[in-house]
């Protein structure tokens, strides 16, 4: 399959994106989960790793993200919750990552990494957890291709939303505008349901990360998609 990861700056802000995380869908049947997203207009596939250590929770592989790599064409968006990621950064490009983000917390030396990332075929991009500030990726910003806020503690699926976070997202859309190139995606990851997604939207972020309202929908992951993108909608509307 062809994976999409043009490098190409532009002027504007990114599109906003909506990439449902597959940490809520069900295993047994992940293909059939998959594909009901991408019918259903989903623009990325999150996929969460957790290896029980940086995060209390321990979840998939490179196996898991081959095996999306051959049921989807949509990008595949990795977010590395772990110790020493530069240990697996080949593993997961080599299994079809279209994006691999780390988080600055274990990155002592995190060009190197980002540079890691781009040279195995990836684009990189770099998480902040709810205590750590903006401010620490000054240095980096102007290579970033995502800059991932969590809008929860990370570890688990189905967490309540930080509303604490939101003047976070806006400190980072500043940030981004004011050095980044202009490509790179502001993306939100914790606690994303049609009441909040357009919050993080107005504060600035493009890149919505969403498991449990998608996968846990009451009428099922195409509905859950469909919310989200009404309540966007709505955005859009009140800015109009």
């Amino acid at each position: 399959m062809t994976r999409t990861t043009s490098t190409a700056a532009t002027t504007s802000r990114p599109p906003r994106i909506l990439a449902p995380s597959i940490l809520s869908a069900d295993f047994g049947r992940l293909a059939e989960d998959v594909k009901k997203v991408e019918e259903a207009g989903a623009d990325w596939i999150h996929v969460d790793v957790m290896d029980g250590h940086f995060v209390p929770n321990l979840t998939i592989g490179p196996a898991v993200t081959e095996a999306v790599r051959r049921i989807t064409l949509l990008p595949i968006d990795v977010h590395l919750m772990i110790e020493s990621p530069e240990r697996f950064v080949e593993a997961f490009a080599g299994a079809g990552a279209d994006r691999i983000t780390v988080h600055q917390e274990v990155c002592p030396h995190l060009n190197r990494v980002m540079d890691q990332i781009r040279e195995a075929g990836a684009l990189p991009g770099v998480a902040l957890n709810p205590s750590t500030p903006v401010s620490t990726l000054s240095e980096v910003v102007g290579d970033l291709d995502l800059l991932l806020i969590m809008t929860v503690n990370p570890g688990f699926g189905g967490q309540s939303f930080l509303t604490s976070s939101l003047g976070k997202v806006a400190r980072a859309r500043a940030l981004l505008d004011q050095r980044g190139t202009g490509r790179a995606h502001l993306q939100v990851d914790g606690g994303v349901d049609d009441s909040t997604i357009g919050l993080c939207a107005e504060a600035g972020a493009d890149s919505f990360v969403a498991g449990s309202a998608v996968y846990g929908h009451a009428d099922g992951a195409q509905a859950g998609v469909a919310a989200l993108r009404k309540a966007l909608s709505q955005v859009n509307e009140r800015r109009a």
